[in-house]
């Protein structure tokens, strides 16, 4: 495939990358990302249905988690067929508006993740903080609210992404080092200067997932505080234990997303595969795994998924 090198946009095409040197077992790779895609799908809608069908689950805390299951479905759906057909049929042609798309959603929906992360955690701040006004501050409409806020923050900071990589011209090999697009992979294929959007990337990185992390940490510092200061040690056990799950979530995201953007500013550009293996963590294994860590940290929700089960 010749190297995208003129102003027709619209009919350049990329070629994604599986593994490199594991070209042989991309069969065998594939099976693990069917089972975390069908794990994804059913677990993420079990617990949409569960929440939706059981009156005594609309409560602040379930409607945030059922908004990370619609945000870990979307993720799944926008990623995975693209990286099955890779692995499976050896399907690696994209192209460059559809390209921009796939870049575009998986961007916005991580933002958007983040957001319903931090909204989780605000949820576990003021149920254990001020338990007396839980149910007057964290309102339907207020949920709501900050859902919407949510979507139009990521949609506000991604979508220049898409617009700034449109207008470059693309000189070099047209070859991405990953199975999906990525803004900072599809930037460093441009003959242009990419300062601004290098960043502009760094800028909205910082801006939805920095701040979000930030405030994540800051809302536990203020729990542990809350806890420790008027609760026995059993209490303080009892409440914190209501905090297990969203904190695994959050290490889940955050922990590779992390690791892979200090790696990309920072690391070391002979090692290839350590930001790959990355990579697919950090877009593959919090949707099939963060249904499961609430439906087993979720006395609750667990008893209604075995219910409907037994059914």
């Amino acid at each position: 495939m010749s190297a995208v090198n003129d102003n027709n946009f619209n009919s350049a095409v990329f070629l994604l990358t599986g593994i490199p040197g594991q070209e042989d077992v991309h069969l065998w790779i594939s099976i693990p990302f069917c089972l975390m895609y069908v794990i994804s799908i059913v677990g993420n809608s079990v617990i949409l249905f569960i929440i939706k069908t059981d009156p005594s689950l609309h409560e602040p805390m379930y409607i945030f988690l059922s908004m990370l299951a619609v945000t870990d479905l979307a993720l799944s759906i926008a990623t995975i067929p693209t990286i099955l057909g890779i692995f499976l049929f050896n399907s690696r042609e994209i192209s460059f508006d559809a390209c921009l798309a796939q870049l575009f959603f998986i961007h916005l929906l991580q933002c958007i993740e983040s957001s319903v992360l931090l909204l989780m955690a605000f949820d576990r701040f003021v149920a254990i903080c001020n338990p007396l006004r839980y149910a007057s501050i964290l309102t339907l409409l207020r949920i709501a609210k900050m859902g919407l806020v949510c979507v139009l923050r990521g949609v506000a900071v991604i979508i220049p992404l898409p617009l700034l990589l449109k207008r470059f011209r693309y000189c070099r090999a047209n070859v991405l080092s990953y199975s999906y697009c990525l803004h900072q992979d599809i930037m460093k294929l441009a003959c242009s200067d990419i300062t601004v959007n290098s960043i502009y990337g760094l800028s909205g990185s910082l801006l939805i997932n920095g701040l979000d992390s930030l405030l994540i940490f800051l809302s536990y510092v203020m729990i542990i505080k809350t806890v420790l200061s008027v609760a026995s040690p059993a209490e303080c056990l009892r409440a914190l234990n209501t905090c297990v799950s969203h904190l695994c979530v959050v290490l889940i995201f955050y922990t590779p997303e992390i690791s892979l953007t200090v790696i990309h500013r920072f690391g070391n550009s002979s090692s290839h595969l350590l930001p790959i293996l990355l990579g697919y963590i950090y877009l593959l294994v919090p949707p099939p795994l963060n249904p499961v860590v609430y439906s087993v940290k979720s006395k609750h929700l667990c008893a209604r998924i075995i219910r409907v089960f037994i059914k």
